[in-house]
C-alpha cells in the first residue's frame, strides 16, 4: 500500500445468501483514496454503494478481497481493534443524521472523542471548535429536535471530523435535505476537505455533488469503473 493512499481495497466481492439463492453484490471492485482527495461513488439504486461503503469502514466483511485501512489490512485484526481503528482513522456520514437525542449538539460531537478516553472537558472543547468551524457555534447547547434539518447534518458532519479522521465515508449526506441546504452543505465539504486535507469519499445521486469531486465512479453490475459522463 502506498504511504498516500488512506484506504485500499483490492478485488473486492460481497455475495449473500438466501436459502439456495446466492446474491452477488460486488465482483471485482479496486479503488485506492488518497490523502485530501475526493472520490464520488455513483450508481443506480440498489447497485451496492452503500455496501461498498460499510466494506471500506470496517463494519462488514468481504466474501472476497481486501480493505486496507490506514495501513492495515482489516482482515488480520479483531473487531475490537476494528473498532479502534475506526474511531482512530475514519469519520462517517449518513443521510439521516443520527445524533442521539438526549443529547446537545456539543455532547453529541464530542461523543467519539469520550469513546476513545479523552478527557470530558478537552473532549467538549475540541466540539466546540468543530461546531465553530462548521456554524454552528450558536446552536452547540441545542438538542436535535431544536435543530434545522440542515442544521442537524452539519453537526453530523461535525461528529465524523472531531477525531481529526483520514477519510470522511458519507452515504447520501444531502439526500434529505432542500437544496439550499444542500448547497450550502457542499460548500462545507470542500472548505473542510481543503481545511483539514481530509478525504471523502461519498456515496451519493446528487449530480451536483458528484461533479464537486476530484473523481467521480460508477458502481455497475458489481464493478467500479471511472464514470464516463463526468469530465
Amino acid at each position: 500500500m502506498s504511504e498516500l493512499n488512506v484506504i485500499e481495497c483490492n478485488h473486492l466481492a460481497k455475495s449473500y445468501e438466501d436459502g439456495d439463492l446466492k446474491v452477488d453484490v460486488l465482483t471485482d471492485v479496486n479503488l485506492n483514496v488518497q490523502r485530501a482527495e475526493r472520490v464520488a461513488i455513483v450508481g443506480r439504486s440498489g447497485a451496492g454503494k452503500s455496501t461498498l461503503l460499510h466494506l471500506l469502514g470496517g463494519l462488514d466483511i468481504p466474501t472476497q478481497g481486501e480493505v486496507i485501512i490506514d495501513g492495515t489490512n482489516i482482515a488480520n485484526i479483531s473487531e475490537t481493534k476494528r473498532a479502534k481503528l475506526r474511531n482512530r482513522s475514519l469519520g462517517f456520514v449518513y443521510q439521516f443524521h443520527h445524533l442521539l437525542p438526549e443529547f446537545t449538539a456539543v455532547e453529541n460531537v464530542a461523543m467519539p472523542l469520550m469513546l476513545r478516553g479523552t478527557k470530558p472537558a478537552v473532549a467538549t472543547e475540541k466540539a466546540r471548535y468543530v461546531l465553530n468551524q462548521v456554524g454552528l457555534e450558536s446552536r452547540m447547547h441545542h438538542r436535535p429536535v431544536e435543530l434545522s434539518g440542515g442544521e442537524r447534518q452539519r453537526a453530523a458532519f461535525a461528529r465524523a471530523l472531531v477525531t481529526e479522521p483520514k477519510c470522511v465515508l458519507a452515504d447520501e449526506p444531502t439526500g434529505n435535505l432542500d437544496n439550499y441546504n444542500a448547497e450550502r452543505l457542499h460548500d462545507l465539504m470542500i472548505e473542510l476537505n481543503e481545511t483539514h486535507q481530509t478525504s471523502f469519499v461519498i456515496v451519493t445521486h446528487d449530480e451536483t455533488l458528484a461533479h464537486r469531486m476530484d473523481r467521480v465512479l460508477m458502481l455497475d453490475a458489481g464493478v467500479l469503473t471511472a464514470d464516463e459522463n463526468t469530465n
